[in-house]
């Protein structure tokens, strides 16, 4: 009789070892697929900079040391791997967009373009779509973090090599959208 209850035991020490493994992983897959979601915006944003730089460009033709920020920050963006390498790559290229906006002002011509404007409607969407997609990847860390590091959870999370992940910290200069009213 004292063996049947042992077996009973470990069979729900087993099953309550493969429940907590098995959220574990599920959380993991969530995280990944929201960095996976952020990633996707970022590179939209990647993908559109070329439009809008070489518009500029026919413009303002002279202003190639911003032009050049704007392709440096573009590649650091395109680069970064972790969640804080990219933050840091994204305060680069938003501060480099704006400077680019600003060189954009002093030309009407350029302001007045349909393809300038429809670019920068564009790309103040994805901006929008990023700062949602940085959220739900943040919220999903969150949740997470705290399976991985709360009793009982964390001894089996210890075990199977389950590590807390980073959050996408930008800076709060980051969070604004670089955007020009005309």
């Amino acid at each position: 009789m004292g063996w049947i209850i042992a077996i009973i035991v470990v069979l729900i020490i087993g099953l309550f070892v493969v429940l907590i493994y098995n959220k574990l992983i599920k959380q993991r897959n969530r995280v990944d697929t929201a960095w996976s979601h952020v990633d996707v915006q970022l590179q939209r944003r990647l993908d559109l900079i070329p439009n809008l730089v070489e518009t500029v460009k026919g413009y303002a033709s002279h202003e190639s040391d911003t032009f050049e920020r704007v392709t440096q920050a573009r590649g650091a963006s395109n680069s970064a791997s972790t969640p804080a390498d990219q933050a840091q790559a994204d305060n680069f290229l938003t501060s480099a967009l704006r400077q680019l906006f600003a060189v954009a002002e002093d030309y009407p011509e350029l302001r007045a373009s349909e393809n300038f404007q429809g670019l920068q409607a564009e790309l103040s969407d994805t901006e929008d779509k990023i700062a949602i997609s940085r959220q739900i990847y943040n919220d999903t860390v969150l949740s997470y973090n705290n399976t991985v590091q709360q009793i009982p959870t964390n001894i089996i999370a210890g075990i199977a090599g389950f590590d807390a992940r980073e959050f996408y910290d930008a800076s709060p200069d980051a969070q604004e959208a670089p955007t020009v009213e005309f």
